[in-house]
């Protein structure tokens, strides 16, 4: 159910502006930035050690905001694979955008463009959740949606710079198990959005067929590195869809 602006204030007792509204979308968000410093700072490190200079690596957070896909398509490159394995391999990686989109998209459908612009450009795992909850509860508008997007960003770009910028006085990343954090990151969205023992069943088979993958070479089949995370994902979601059809 859409809600307006004054129905979201008389729940609070009082009239709220659209600044006030961005701002306590950006209270709401706190705990992403909390999350995503320090993620971000992992992919800062990483994409040095890949040749990223501060800047770059800056850039590509402020302009992409897809954590998870920044470090697929950081894993890919270090493969030695060219620009169309990256662009697949995160592809495949945020597909889950399109669903979160359309779920989000009827409450959104009474926005400008603009404002809708601006959401899509900030939807991640994290964000959707908390919107689509605040929804729910009938207490989400544009400005809130927007604060909460802004307030990830920063802590997403921030963490990057950050990272990015000490990486020389880390050293060797590895010896802080920054290397473990796309495994790390993973594995925290597969228990976050695993709602269902369907949804963890599915899980497993994918992990499954990723570490299966490598042993095909012992049978003469050579498959690069870089396709692994795609067939898995393909193949144990076509397999879900087919087991459950409903």
């Amino acid at each position: 159910m859409s809600h307006s602006s004054a129905d979201i204030s008389a729940r609070h007792g009082t009239r709220m502006t659209r600044a006030s509204r961005f701002a306590r979308g950006m209270r709401l968000g706190t705990p992403i930035f909390l999350g995503y410093m320090p993620v971000g700072m992992a992919f800062g490190v990483i994409a040095t050690t890949l040749g990223f200079s501060v800047l770059q690596a800056g850039l590509c957070s402020a302009t992409a905001l897809a954590g998870a896909g920044q470090f697929i398509a950081l894993a890919v490159m270090r493969t030695g694979e060219g620009v169309f394995a990256v662009l697949a391999a995160t592809t495949v990686v945020n597909l889950r955008y399109v669903l979160f989109g359309a779920t989000m998209s009827p409450h959104l459908k009474n926005m400008r463009l603009p404002t809708q612009a601006i959401l899509a450009f900030t939807l991640t795992d994290e964000t959707f959740a908390v919107n689509i909850d605040d929804q729910r509860r009938g207490l989400s508008s544009g400005a809130s949606m927007a604060g909460v997007g802004a307030i990830a960003w920063i802590g997403w770009v921030a963490g990057t710079v950050i990272g990015a910028a000490a990486a020389g006085w880390i050293g060797d990343p590895t010896t802080w198990g920054v290397d473990f954090a796309m495994a790390a990151m993973f594995t925290a969205l597969l228990i976050a959005m695993a709602e269902t023992k369907r949804h963890t069943l599915i899980g497993i088979v994918a992990g499954a067929i990723a570490l299966g993958l490598p042993e095909l070479s012992r049978l003469g089949i050579h498959i690069a590195s870089s396709w692994f995370i795609i067939i898995a994902a393909v193949t144990a979601a076509t397999i879900g869809l087919v087991v459950f059809d409903e």
